[in-house]
């Protein structure tokens, strides 16, 4: 979905030193993420990256889509979901953040300035080790989420 990756600079977030990797959806791609009168027209994502670890510290996930109803005034969304990400863990050998923070901003505007509206979530998230350590579960087996369903064929080798 997205190419040609550039790292557009450095920048300070906290008290970490980062490198800003910027990732733009191909042009050609928005098209066939498309959902009847929605249409995105853009997506960019950038990722703030620790000179000093390498790892993910700060998020920035940007869509702009463009609704357009049959007859009626087209309608434009700005979706922006920043997430501060920290208290990195080894599990299994593999750093996994298990805490952080997340913004939203819901940015709604069309041709009438009066029509323009702005929502902004929060959301501080954590993550429980536990869910990575399953008590009696061998490396053998795999659970799934409980919607996938009940019914599982273990099949023998």
């Amino acid at each position: 979905m997205f190419i040609n990756a550039q790292c557009t600079g450095e920048k300070k977030i906290g008290d970490e030193d980062c490198f800003v990797l910027k990732l733009s959806i191909d042009p050609a791609t928005p098209g066939s993420r498309n959902d009847g009168p929605a249409e995105i027209i853009r997506h960019v994502l950038y990722g703030y990256f620790s000179q000093k670890t390498g790892l993910l510290v700060f998020i920035e996930d940007t869509h702009l889509t463009r609704i357009q109803s049959t007859g009626a005034e087209a309608v434009y969304w700005e979706t922006t979901i920043a997430s501060y990400v920290q208290d990195y863990k080894k599990i299994d050998g593999i750093n996994i953040a298990h805490s952080g923070h997340s913004i939203v901003t819901l940015y709604k505007f069309g041709e009438e300035p009066m029509s323009h509206t702005k929502t902004k979530m929060e959301e501080m998230w954590s993550i429980e080790e536990v869910a990575f350590n399953v008590e009696g579960l061998s490396m053998d087996y795999f659970l799934p989420p409980s919607e996938v369903g009940k019914e599982i064929t273990i099949l023998d080798q």
